[in-house]
């Protein structure tokens, strides 16, 4: 089924310039050469007023929709007036728009800055909606679109195109990979079931908790794997190309090792995390964190 991708974009007079022409073109690129291009096709309103997202539900029947611009909050995101300066649209308004949709929408991406207060309103009615939890610089907002919509065009569902999109944060070493918060609709199939919380942990979440983490990152500090000398030895023996690694000139042993960790948890490689497991062993076996590392592999269902 072919979908397509609405992309509302605003930056009215008066407020911080920012690329989004920048970040409609890398999308849309990234879009062409997918495998799946077929499947989607972009539609672009820009300068957008509240009644041209109005109009734009009904003519375009978009499946994403995507906004690109910026956001105050509480008060709501920032679209355009009739003279072309800023008209704050909050949450529920969007939320009231949207729901009468929802039948054909199947997720909404706000790239704005502090937009998880929409996220959480429309969320109610929309499957899924990604939001930031704070302010977003430029580089950050395109590097999750284009990770985001590189995802999807592989033929990848939305919560692994939501952290692939954050793992291209990370991979060009922004350290905003946790500003995009993906919301998931409370209710599964009719409203007469059961809620299911809006952030359902992911399958690694729920085996691996932050001691766990932290035992790994101790461990690849103790082990020596992390001295730069070795990260590439070790980037390669996991499955990693180093190259691909922003951090991986991190200055400190710790950080790198915080940084490799969190890294291949945020994007759920549980093969990576479990060849370091089996790197740390040969080191550990006997010391006095094996039964830590042991924990750690039965967790992860390591071989």
């Amino acid at each position: 089924m072919v979908q397509t991708i609405l992309i509302l974009a605003a930056n009215p007079k008066g407020t911080t310039p920012l690329r989004l022409d920048e970040e409609v073109r890398e999308i849309d690129a990234g879009l062409q050469r997918a495998k799946q291009r077929e499947k989607f096709v972009l539609e672009q309103k820009w300068a957008v007023r509240p009644r041209d997202i109005q109009r734009a539900m009904l003519d375009i029947n978009p499946q994403i929709i995507h906004f690109s611009g910026h956001g105050t909050g509480d008060e709501g995101l920032v679209f355009e007036d009739e003279t072309g300066s800023a008209k704050l649209v909050d949450g529920e308004a969007l939320a009231g728009l949207f729901d009468l949709f929802a039948d054909q929408v199947e997720c909404i991406v706000l790239n704005g800055c502090y937009s998880q207060a929409q996220a959480d309103a429309i969320a109610q009615h929309i499957n899924y909606v990604i939001g930031m939890s704070k302010a977003i610089g430029d580089r950050a907002a395109i590097e999750f679109a284009v990770g985001f919509y590189d995802a999807l065009g592989a033929g990848k569902p939305v919560e692994f195109a939501y952290k692939f999109g954050c793992a291209a944060i990370r991979l060009a070493g922004i350290p905003e990979q946790l500003t995009p918060t993906l919301k998931k609709k409370p209710f599964n199939g009719s409203k007469d079931q059961p809620p299911v919380p809006c952030e359902l942990a992911s399958e690694l979440d729920q085996e691996l908790n932050d001691s766990d983490r932290e035992v790994l990152t101790e461990l690849l500090i103790r082990s020596g794997r992390a001295e730069y000398s070795a990260r590439k030895a070790l980037c390669i023996k996991i499955g990693i190309e180093p190259n691909q690694l922003g951090f991986l000139r991190q200055s400190t042993d710790a950080d790198f090792a915080l940084e490799l960790i969190s890294y291949l948890h945020s994007i759920g490689d549980k093969q990576a995390l479990c060849k370091i497991c089996s790197e740390l062993e040969v080191v550990f076996k006997r010391a006095k964190y094996s039964d830590d590392l042991k924990n750690v592999k039965s967790k992860l269902n390591c071989n």
